[in-house]
């Protein structure tokens, strides 16, 4: 199944923190924070302006984005797990 965002949405992929540990300390998968940046999946076509022209997102398909802590609506597609932001909520490109 794929999933095909609209308009103004996007289609992101959490990507997993690297485990890192201080001393001896070891923290338990469940006391983690999740992390705040994902790559984008999918791209929807865009949102239209005041004209009813539709104005292109600035992000792209493969582009590593920064994300809201309690942004976007989370989702399971195929046994993958998946947020789904306006593309308004994303707070920056990774380049």
């Amino acid at each position: 199944m794929k999933l095909r965002p609209l308009h103004d949405r996007v289609v992101v992929k959490r990507l997993d923190e690297a485990e890192s540990k201080m001393g001896s300390i070891i923290i338990p998968d469940s006391a983690k924070e999740k992390p705040q940046q994902g790559e984008v999946v999918a791209v929807g076509a865009g949102k239209r302006d005041e004209r009813g022209e539709r104005v292109s997102p600035e992000v792209k398909a493969g582009d590593r984005i920064l994300f809201g802590k309690y942004s976007g609506a989370e989702t399971k597609v195929d046994g993958q797990d998946y947020i789904i932001f306006r593309e308004d909520e994303i707070l920056g490109v990774l380049e």
